[in-house]
C-alpha cells in the first residue's frame, strides 16, 4: 500500500501531539518532515526517534517554515497538515494557496481525531487570541475548584523549546522543578503562577503520557491553552477567555472562533480597560454563533507593588512575549498599569535593541513602544536584559506574567504589575464550576 507523505507545519507544539495522535505508527502515512514557525530557534532539529515511534528510527527533520516549496517539492509531499495557532484566516488561507500551487494537498485536523479522553473530568480553558487572560482565567478555576475539596492538576499547552526527550513528560510541583527542567521565560511566565498558588501543573511533549500520568493525581484536570489552541483533551466543561480589545477577532482567528463555537461559558475579559463600544460588538458576534453559552464579563484587575516608582516617571514597559508579537497587541498589562499610576512618558525602546531583541521587531513591526520578554534561550534573556538596561528611562514597568528581577539584573528602580480575573456578572465562575462539578460528569473508563 502506498503511504501518503506527510509534512506537519508546526510551532513546536500542537504539531507534535497531531503527529503523536494520529501519524505515530499509523503505516497509511509517512511523516516525511516538519517545518517550524513563529518560536525562535525550534528549527533545525529533529523529533527524536525515542518519541517518533518505530516507524520512524532516524526521528523526523524539522525544516524552518521559509522552506516549504523546495521541501513539497523534494520530498515529494501529499499532504501538507497545518498545525499551529493564532493566526488570521487570511494567513491560514495564503499557507492553502501556497501548498495547493504545488500539487499538495492543505489539511485541518479536528478535535475527534485528536483530542483525548480522560478518566477524570477536564475544564478546558481557551481563548480567542494570545494574551486575552487565560492564565488568570485558569488559575481562578483551579482556586475555585480547590475551594471545593477537589485535587487539582493543570495540564498546560506544550513549550517543548530544549530537549524533547527530556521533556516528554514534566511535572512542576515546585520552584526547583523550574531549574530542574532548564525552563525559558516564556516556560516560567507560564508554570510559575500555578506552583506558587499551589497547583501542580504538567507540561511536555506527548500528551497521552501526560495525561496517563496527571489523572492518577486529580479529581479535576484544567487544561490551561496556548495561543488561542483547541484543548488537547476532551473537556466536560469548555470556558472560552474573549478579548474586547481586540474585538471582532473572535470571528477572524485561527482557532480561536473554533473555542468560541465550543464553549459553554464565555469570559469577556478586560472590561475595566476596553474600548467604548467593544465589549457590546464582542458579545454581538459571540451570540452569533454560540448564543448557548453563559457570558461571565470580567475585569482585569491591576496593582502594583508600589506605584511611587511609576508616578511622574519616564519608564520602560516590558510586556509579555508572545502577546506582543503573534499575538498582536501593541500593550498589555504593563502599559495600563503605567497610564493608571501616572507615567509621565513611556520611552520607546527600539532604538536601544539589541541582537535577538532587534531582530524581533524587524520580524514583529507593529510591536509599539513597549519592550516583548523574549526568552527563548540564554543568549536571547541576555539581549533583553542587556536592552533594558540601555533604555534612558527613570523606572522599568514588568507586566510579565513573572518577576523578571530573578532572572535578570535591572540597573534601575523597577516594579512588577499583577493582574486577577475579576468577574462582574452572576453566575460567577465559582457558582459555575459548583453547578458543573454537581453534575459530576461521568468518568471514562477508556482512552
Amino acid at each position: 500500500m502506498k503511504r501518503t507523505r506527510v509534512l506537519i507545519m508546526g510551532a513546536a507544539g500542537r504539531d507534535f501531539h497531531n503527529f503523536n495522535t494520529l501519524y505515530r505508527d499509523n503505516r497509511a502515512y509517512e511523516v516525511v518532515a516538519f517545518t517550524a514557525t513563529q518560536i525562535p530557534n525550534i528549527d533545525g532539529r529533529r523529533y527524536p526517534a525515542k518519541l517518533a515511534g518505530k516507524l520512524y528510527p532516524r526521528g523526523i527533520r524539522i525544516y524552518p517554515e521559509a522552506e516549504l516549496p523546495a521541501l513539497i517539492r523534494k520530498l515529494r509531499v501529499d499532504e501538507a497538515v497545518f498545525s499551529y495557532s493564532d493566526v488570521s484566516y487570511n494567513y491560514v488561507m495564503n499557507r492553502a494557496s501556497l501548498v495547493m500551487s504545488l500539487g499538495a494537498d492543505f489539511r485541518l485536523l479536528g478535535g475527534e481525531r485528536t483530542m483525548l479522553a480522560a478518566r477524570v473530568p477536564v475544564v478546558a480553558v481557551v481563548a480567542v487570541r494570545t494574551g486575552s487572560g487565560k492564565s488568570q482565567t485558569s488559575r481562578r478555576v483551579c482556586a475555585s475548584l480547590r475551594a471545593m475539596g477537589k485535587r487539582v492538576v493543570a495540564v498546560r499547552h506544550p513549550m517543548p523549546y530544549g530537549d524533547l526527550v527530556r521533556q516528554r513528560v514534566q511535572r512542576y510541583g515546585s520552584l526547583d522543578d523550574l531549574r530542574r527542567f532548564r525552563c525559558t521565560v516564556e516556560e516560567m511566565e507560564e508554570y510559575e503562577p500555578h506552583i506558587v498558588e499551589g497547583t501542580v501543573i504538567y507540561a511536555g511533549v506527548d500528551y497521552g503520557a501526560i495525561l496517563a500520568q496527571a489523572e492518577k493525581e486529580a479529581d479535576v484536570i484544567v487544561w490551561d491553552g496556548g495561543n488561542n489552541d483547541t484543548s488537547f483533551y476532551r473537556a466536560d466543561l469548555t470556558i472560552t477567555v474573549v478579548d474586547p480589545h481586540r474585538a471582532g477577532h473572535e470571528l477572524l482567528y485561527y482557532p480561536g472562533e473554533t473555542n468560541v463555537r465550543l464553549a459553554d461559558v464565555i469570559v469577556v475579559n478586560k472590561v475595566d480597560s476596553a474600548p467604548a463600544g467593544s465589549v457590546e460588538q464582542v458579545l454581538a458576534n459571540v451570540a452569533s454563533i454560540n448564543p448557548r453559552a453563559v457570558v461571565v464579563k470580567a475585569n482585569s484587575a491591576i496593582t502594583v507593588d508600589d506605584e511611587s516608582v511609576i508616578r511622574g516617571k519616564s519608564v520602560l514597559v516590558v510586556e509579555d512575549g508572545p502577546t506582543l508579537t503573534h499575538g498582536g497587541m501593541q500593550y498589555g498589562a504593563g502599559t495600563i498599569a503605567a497610564r493608571m499610576f501616572g507615567a509621565s512618558s513611556i520611552v520607546d525602546p527600539r532604538p536601544y535593541a539589541v541582537a535577538s531583541i532587534a531582530a524581533t521587531y524587524t520580524k514583529y513591526p507593529g510591536t509599539g513602544t513597549v519592550l516583548p520578554a523574549m526568552g527563548y534561550g540564554e543568549e536571547q534573556v541576555r539581549d533583553l536584559e542587556t536592552t533594558i538596561n540601555a533604555v534612558p528611562s527613570d523606572a522599568v514597568v514588568i507586566g510579565t506574567p513573572i518577576d523578571l528581577r530573578r532572572v535578570l539584573s535591572i540597573n534601575r528602580p523597577s516594579v512588577r504589575v499583577r493582574y486577577a480575573l475579576e468577574e462582574l456578572t452572576q453566575p460567577d465562575l465559582p457558582a459555575i464550576l459548583k453547578e458543573f462539578i454537581a453534575r459530576r460528569p461521568r468518568r471514562r473508563a477508556t482512552r
